[in-house]
């Protein structure tokens, strides 16, 4: 019988059984298609660059996990990378490599944060009532003074996370042990800065009774204490002072939630008692009164997202070469780079309320209309609208999760509509939630949990028009969707689905691979990415063991093909901005992929453990037994680097479909360059004669490698079968 050649469709089928499949691939690894034949993806390396500043992380380059992340050039040239995790807000500096902390400060509180030692114990006590912090949470002090031994000035003033919290105290752990002279408090002119809370690493349903403080919460950006006491049945609350307050909104007292109409210089009027289902109730004088910014559900309601456990997912987009950000259900942020490329600010909140300024200019101030809590940020391309999807309505502080709201045309400071500008507003119908949003040509695609609208620019009056694309559509998450080659992708619920001009459903040979072994739970941490250097879309998703990423799925759109694979990844970005993907690992990692051929996270970098399978195949549909005893294998090895790259090849036979596979005998492929000596060759292709003894009805072909600085990519191997034994 004449040699067969080994040559199958490019993908993973895993749409019916291994035999069904024959001339197809059935299992892989760390694997990719390329012109229809199968390779070992790239290797990664890990970023060498340091926490430029704030406190340093239990591991790797910053803290928390990574969600997202976006890159862009200023107008000096400087490459920023930023990244969203659910401790903090990071920005990297390409004339240095390293990442400068720059999460929004939620509070700073002055002259009333004193602190406590015990001698022989790290651990330091802060009261500072009203802090309004979490565990986990961060916070700066300066003007400290000394304790009086061991905890000095230097080391109280620093940034801390908050390792436990007590009503108006929590706990620091410092860099000392204190002794017994440490008697002091360290307070007198002490400025506490507090960041945003962060949000949790895993996503959480949070709704119903319990779900965040009693079924909600709130982000504080101004706090004063009652002057007098307060009865239940009162409309006017007197405070010290109303500074830094909005003119309307929403405050707290205790567990009650008050909105109100007016401010004047220490009284809030037009106030409305026990709003959002919370019950209104007489203080006293001295209560700590706190102003109101993210949505807010009261007891024993459903929570609405933006709960302190929920997940915490960032919006990241710019804005010329301003970065606009948003933590999902909180407030929208902005990082201006500074004119000093040593100097780097923290992102500001845009609010009337704020007056920041940096390099002497105030960037940040905004008419009393700004969204203060949303779940999406974004800017259109063209026309240059900041955008809230899933933010609150005028004068109201609770989130509607179908609101989108825009500002005015090049214009971030103004969201009031009026007949001078083109600020405006829709609600969506379709669906309870937006979840996602991404930009195609001329339009932007807003995803809720029912259907796909199209958003374009149309002009005034209208500004921008809303049509439905498709319904009863699905999204998995808000990181789930992806744009390449003018093509829009994104995996649901239960498939995956593909726009073009028109939404359909993406066929996938691997549905039930990937849909039947995954944890529908942490759905909000799917994420896609693209590599558009090999035509691909990547999704990372947990197994249904896990609550943590450990698998992906790719589609490649040139190819038609599938293929998937194991590795943790929690956010990716391909950008022309930078040479190869940039992607983030847990504890604290930056990678960058397709870079050498190995796995950079360790040092030395070890092999990546690669391989793919075919489905069986057999000799006159398997009617009789194959012995295969010769194999002409066809590898290419290009970008290795040793000097003797290898794979091992197997074939696996068996009896029958329901049989396992039997014992295998395999060879071992090496580079043509490892026989060379006194003469050279260029080869492209390397062929070697294997000498097999393999023997079944049907059989399955297997390339693997795990050797470190191998390369490799199949050809056409051939082999040499011929009926044997029984039928």
């Amino acid at each position: 019988m004449p040699l067969q050649a080994i040559k199958f469709k490019p993908g993973i089928d895993r749409s019916s059984t291994s035999l069904a499949n024959e001339g197809g691939w059935y299992d892989g690894d760390k694997i990719r298609f390329r012109l229809g034949y199968p390779e070992k993806i790239g290797g990664w390396v890990k970023d060498n660059g340091s926490a430029g500043s704030g406190p340093t992380p239990p591991s790797g380059s910053f803290w928390g996990v990574c969600r997202s992340l976006w890159n862009w050039i200023s107008l000096a040239g400087r490459n920023y990378l930023s990244l969203g995790t659910n401790l903090k807000l990071y920005v990297q500096d390409s004339a240095d490599g390293d990442l400068y902390d720059v999460t929004p400060i939620r509070l700073t509180t002055t002259n009333t944060a004193t602190f406590a030692a015990t001698s022989g114990s790290s651990v330091i006590t802060v009261t500072d009532a009203g802090h309004g912090a979490q565990t986990g949470d961060f916070v700066l002090f300066s003007g400290a003074v000394s304790l009086g031994g061991n905890v000095t000035a230097d080391v109280l003033n620093q940034e801390f996370e908050i390792t436990y919290v007590n009503t108006n105290e929590y706990t620091i752990t410092v860099s000392v042990t204190a002794d017994g002279s440490d008697t002091g408090n360290g307070g007198g002119a002490v400025t506490s800065q507090y960041e945003i809370t962060g949000g949790n690493e895993y996503y959480a349903t949070a709704a119903g009774f319990g779900a965040g403080g009693w079924g909600g919460t709130f982000i504080g950006t101004a706090t004063n204490t009652l002057n007098g006491g307060l009865n239940d049945s009162d409309t006017t609350i007197t405070v010290n002072s109303t500074t830094g307050f909005t003119s309307t909104g929403t405050i707290i007292i205790d567990s009650e939630l008050i909105t109100y109409t007016g401010t004047t210089g220490t009284t809030f009027t037009g106030c409305t008692r026990g709003a959002s289902g919370t019950v209104a109730a007489s203080h006293s004088s001295g209560a700590t009164v706190t102003q109101v910014t993210s949505a807010w559900t009261g007891w024993g309601l459903s929570a609405a997202t933006g709960v302190g456990v929920q997940l915490r997912l960032w919006s990241q987009i710019n804005y010329g070469e301003y970065l606009m950000c948003n933590p999902r259900g909180g407030a929208i942020y902005m990082w201006v780079p500074s004119a000093t490329p040593s100097t780097f600010y923290r992102a500001q909140i845009l609010s009337s309320t704020n007056t920041n300024t940096q390099d002497g200019t105030a960037y940040w101030t905004t008419d009393s209309s700004c969204p203060t809590v949303c779940n999406i940020v974004h800017v259109s391309d063209q026309s240059r609208f900041t955008i809230a999807f899933g933010c609150n309505d005028y004068g109201s502080a609770i989130l509607n999760p179908l609101l989108v709201r825009w500002s005015d045309q090049e214009d971030y400071t103004t969201w009031a509509p009026s007949a001078t500008n083109q600020a405006g507003s829709f609600t969506l119908s379709a669906g309870s939630e937006i979840i996602a949003v991404t930009s195609q040509r001329q339009e932007i695609l807003v995803f809720t949990d029912a259907a796909v609208y199209s958003m374009q620019y149309l002009g005034p009056p209208y500004v921008w028009g809303f049509q439905q694309l498709g319904s009863n559509i699905s999204v998995a998450g808000p990181k789930a969707v992806i744009t390449a080659s003018n093509t829009t992708f994104w995996m649901g619920e239960d498939k995956f689905y593909v726009y073009d001009g028109r939404v359909q459903t993406l066929p996938c040979t691997v549905w039930q691979y990937v849909f039947n072994n995954i944890n529908r739970d942490q759905h909000y941490q799917i994420h896609a990415a693209t590599n558009e250097g090999f035509d691909e879309v990547w999704w990372f998703y947990c197994s249904a063991g896990s609550t943590s990423i450990d698998r992906y799925v790719v589609f490649n759109y040139s190819e038609k093909a599938w293929y998937y694979g194991t590795l943790a990844r929690t956010a990716w970005l391909d950008t022309p901005l930078r040479q190869t993907p940039t992607a983030a690992g847990y504890d604290g990692q930056l990678f960058y992929h397709e870079q050498g051929v190995d796995d950079g996270s360790t040092n030395p970098p070890t092999a990546i453990n690669s391989y793919i399978q075919s489905s069986d195949f057999d000799i006159g549909d398997g009617y009789q037994y194959s012995f295969a005893w010769k194999m002409l294998p066809d590898f290419k090895f290009d970008g290795s680097t040793v000097a003797a790259p290898s794979v091992n090849i197997t074939l696996r036979p068996r009896q029958n479909p329901g049989a396992n596979y039997g014992t295998s005998e395999g060879g071992n492929v090496v580079s043509a360059n490892s026989y060379v000596t006194t003469r050279q060759y260029n080869v492209q292709q390397f062929t070697q004669e294997l000498n097999i003894r393999v023997r079944g009805r049907q059989m399955a072909f297997r390339v693997e490698s795990d050797t470190a600085g191998t390369q490799w990519q199949l050809g056409v191997p051939r082999i040499d079968v011929k009926p044997d034994g029984r039928r």
